[in-house]
């Protein structure tokens, strides 16, 4: 897993060569998950990732100010946010996503993220069982991610409680019993109720973090070591996509920001 040693390191390198380059702010909730496969995504397209460790006490989650060109909000295992077991951060954190979404920065959600991205736009969060598992999303219109997005594609979800859209939501694509399964929230803000960018050695480790599973985790393993390449295969166009929707690859406010 790509870090630094410094919390500021990725935002004073992306200016240190000779076209700057864009980074983004990954709050991580869990030792187990983090962006997966979606680091050489963004590696490959030279944009730089700090992560934030709340839980690890050393590097506290983002300034207010920071100068990030996206932020990302990462699952969180058993951690939840209706009041079974909810994160320790997720005050600090729904103000925090508030502030972003109130100055236009993008905003991407993955499980848990997704939850504290509704609740900062005026939804909220329901109670819903601690599962693991894996489905066949369906997309709901054809330019989801500027078009970008799948027909239809897996997701791998593993998370306690569910997010409530706010109103104004758009709902890109929904699971098998119709709920949502992606979501934007105004222009630029996307969540996903599963990690894109999951592999089978997160959800390994996540199993061993944390006392709590999910009941049948040991058939879901299965299951997404069978699908591991496909979901590597699905990534491409939903990266694609959301790059060009959270504007990524321009204007590198962070990289300028000297």
């Amino acid at each position: 897993m790509a870090d630094c040693k410094d919390s500021n390191d990725a935002f004073s390198l992306a200016n240190r060569t000779e076209t700057p380059m864009n980074v983004v702010a990954v709050v991580q909730h869990t030792s187990g998950e983090y962006l997966g496969l979606i680091e050489d995504h963004f590696e490959g397209r030279r944009i730089r990732f700090q992560y934030f460790r709340p839980f690890a006490g050393g590097r506290k989650l983002p300034a207010h100010d920071v100068p990030a060109d996206a932020l990302l909000l990462l699952g969180g295992g058993p951690w939840g946010t209706a009041g079974t077991r909810d994160l320790p951060t997720l005050s600090q954190e729904v103000a925090l996503t508030k502030e972003m979404l109130a100055k236009g920065t993008p905003v991407i959600a993955f499980g848990l993220g997704t939850q504290i991205l509704a609740i900062a736009a005026g939804g909220g969060s329901e109670a819903a069982d601690y599962v693991f598992e894996s489905y066949e999303a369906e997309r709901t219109s054809d330019d989801a991610l500027n078009g970008y997005l799948p027909e239809r594609f897996h997701q791998v979800v593993y998370m306690r409680d569910r997010p409530v859209l706010p109103d104004d939501a758009a709902v890109l694509a929904v699971d098998g019993e119709g709920r949502p399964a992606v979501f934007r929230i105004g222009d630029n803000a996307y969540g996903f109720l599963g990690n894109p960018g999951i592999k089978l050695g997160m959800v390994e480790d996540l199993i061993m973090e944390f006392e709590e599973v999910p009941d049948g985790a040991g058939a879901e393993l299965d299951t997404l070591r069978a699908l591991q390449t496909t979901l590597e295969d699905e990534l491409v166009p939903i990266m694609t996509g959301l790059v060009q929707c959270t504007s990524l690859m321009s204007a590198p406010k962070a990289a300028l920001d000297t």
